[in-house]
Order: structure tokens, then sequence, then C-alpha cells
């Protein structure tokens, strides 16, 4: 946060411990986006209702490039604020909800979308189950079991077949973890 934290209490006594549990709140806010640039937050009892018991306020103000989050918890709104824990459990659980909405609005990464690697089939064995070794774009060659071929194609890959394969870490070294025929032959 570039600014510190304002907070303000009104016809409420200060104390350490709301002190130190409004600061938590505040940093746990910041897991959530680095982009929170002030923090400003009001604490309140509005009026000493005799009947109904104390009633509090909590106000969280907010401000991030190109918008300000408020959050407004009123007593008149919510039954539940007889509790000045509870009210301001609330209160941070609907800042951190706006919040979450707001980076997911202008969330400025590109989301890529990663294509399987292709391979073409260079060796086919019957033996024990099936297996084969494809051949990557960078040359390299990866062991595959039947098992690994999706939709029960292996019985339809052929020397030269396109194939699309995720690579994982196997017992003696990299192989390809699954494999899905693209084109039953190819001139690699």
């Amino acid at each position: 946060m570039k600014i510190p934290p304002q907070i303000a209490f009104r016809k409420i006594k200060r104390s350490e411990a709301l002190m130190s549990n409004l600061h938590e709140r505040i940093a746990w806010l910041e897991h959530f986006s680095d982009q929170i640039m002030s923090c400003h937050i009001i604490v309140e009892k509005p009026h000493n209702h005799h009947r109904q018991g104390n009633l509090f306020h909590v106000r969280i103000n907010l401000r991030l490039p190109g918008a300000e989050l408020i959050v407004n918890r009123e007593p008149s709104a919510h039954k539940a604020h007889k509790d000045l824990k509870v009210t301001i459990h609330d209160a941070f659980d609907e800042t951190r909800r706006k919040l979450e909405d707001y980076v997911r609005k202008h969330r400025q990464d590109i989301k890529h979308v990663s294509t399987s690697p292709h391979a073409y089939v260079v060796h086919l064995v019957e033996e024990d189950g099936g297996y084969g070794f494809i051949r990557t774009t960078d040359n390299r060659e990866l062991y595959f079991h039947s098992n690994a071929v999706l939709k029960g194609h292996y019985d339809q890959l052929k020397l030269g077949s396109v194939v699309k394969y995720a690579e994982e870490m196997g017992e003696k070294g990299p192989q390809a973890s699954t494999v899905i025929l693209i084109k039953k032959e190819s001139q690699m």
C-alpha cells in the first residue's frame, strides 16, 4: 500500500486489540491485490440504543488504480451488528469480494492458451501391451505406453502419425504421459 491506512473511531474507545485486528485484516486484503493505493476505515457506534443494544457501523474505502471500492456496513441493514467483531468481519469479507471482482475485471495479464506440442511416431512395439516412441520437434525421442494414447487410438497409430502429447518424468526419464492422434501419417 502506497499510503499508510487511516483508521478513525467515532463514539468508540480505541484499543490496541482493535487496532491490531484492523491492521491484520488490511494486510489480509493486500494478499488479494498489490494494487491497493490507500485504505480508509471508519468504525463507529452511531447511536446508543438501550432497548436494541449498541449497533455498530463500519465503512471501508479502498483506492485502486482507476477505482474506489466502498463498503458500508450499516446497522439498519444488518441485525448482526450488535457485535463489533462480527461487523468488522462482515465488512472486510464484503471488501474482499469486491476486491476480487475488481482484480478479475482489471487483470492486465493475458491468458495464454497453451497448445500441446506436436510430435510424430517413430517406433511401435506390440509386445508388453504395446508401446512406442515419438520424436519431438526438438528432435528428442519420448517413450509412451499404449495406455497413454487417448480414445483407444493406439491401434490406429502408424509410423509417421502426428500426435499431440503431454510430457512428464517417468522412472527412466522423460516420457509422453498423454498422446492424442491428430493425423494418421505425416511428412515431418
